[in-house]
């Protein structure tokens, strides 16, 4: 585990999103702001993290840069993802706010800039084009969305000029988001889960504790594990807490038994879903 710039880091597998090369277990900061916020993630990279997500609308993005230029790790070791909300996602008003975040972040680029949600009074093949134009303009690396259900995540990929690096949505034993990952998986893209721990409703979970406990790992670890093993997938738990942060980190020495993963796959369930906005779009049932 690293203990800082100058040791050797954690090697974290990566997940190809369509040619593009993602840590596969990353930090989520949403609600980490302030002088708390920036030690969290400071933390975070002393730890090993090399995959920080972030958003203009968690307003934590000066927290996130001064992290970053604190840590010493070059640039081209990190990867940080960022995301435009969803009033911010037409022509012209996308790319002021990619440039506005990157002010923020104290960066050049992002690795990978996203709509935040969906926008059903901004035409969605506007919006395509301006987050093309981010790209083209060097402001991200990779571009894509966020939570979208599967038949927009459909049409994103038909609409958009240039291909879309993933999806990231809600998931996590409770919200498996098998329709989603369909269309992922059969157009090359990633999924990132947010809430991968269900907010830690898995630590009282008998099915996810069981299968911790042969495992001699937490349920969170279990629950972080499980969405690793379906290929494709990215997780971003959020922690403040150096213990907690080591232990997300700590799920590639151990693999859970087909058995096991299905037990976990029985627990999705159609109330499962946590993150549920008045301005959501149709979920996928």
């Amino acid at each position: 585990m690293s203990l800082g710039p100058g040791s050797e880091a954690l090697v974290v597998p990566t997940v190809d999103a369509n040619g593009l090369a993602i840590p596969a277990i990353g930090m989520g900061t949403w609600r980490l702001s302030g002088a708390d916020g920036q030690r969290a993630v400071e933390t975070a990279l002393e730890v090993g993290y090399r995959h920080i997500d972030t958003a203009e609308i968690y307003g934590n993005e000066r927290e996130v840069g001064a992290a970053i230029a604190a840590s010493g790790i070059r640039r081209d070791e990190l990867f940080v993802t960022t995301k435009a909300w969803h009033d911010h996602i037409g022509a012209g008003d996308l790319q002021r706010a990619a440039e506005a975040s990157l002010e923020r972040l104290g960066l050049a680029h992002a690795d990978l800039y996203l709509i935040h949600w969906p926008n059903p009074d901004i035409p969605l093949g506007q919006s395509l084009e301006a987050l093309a134009d981010v790209k083209a303009r060097g402001l991200a690396r990779a571009v894509g969305v966020s939570n979208f259900p599967a038949l927009l995540l459909e049409e994103a990929i038909r609409l958009s000029p240039v291909p879309l690096a993933l999806n990231q949505v809600e998931m996590h034993p409770y919200l498996a988001q098998s329709a989603v990952m369909d269309v992922a998986h059969r157009n090359g893209l990633a999924v990132t889960a947010y809430c991968p721990i269900a907010r830690n409703t898995v630590a009282e979970d008998p099915v996810v504790v069981a299968i911790a406990e042969a495992h001699g790992k937490t349920p969170a670890q279990v629950a972080l594990r499980w969405l690793i093993q379906k290929g494709g997938v990215i997780a971003i738990p959020k922690s403040s807490h150096r213990k907690r942060l080591i232990e997300n980190l700590d799920v590639f020495d151990f693999e859970l038994t087909t058995g096991e993963a299905a037990a976990i796959d029985g627990l999705s369930r159609s109330d499962g879903r946590i993150v549920d906005p008045d301005f959501a779009p149709s979920w996928d049932r």
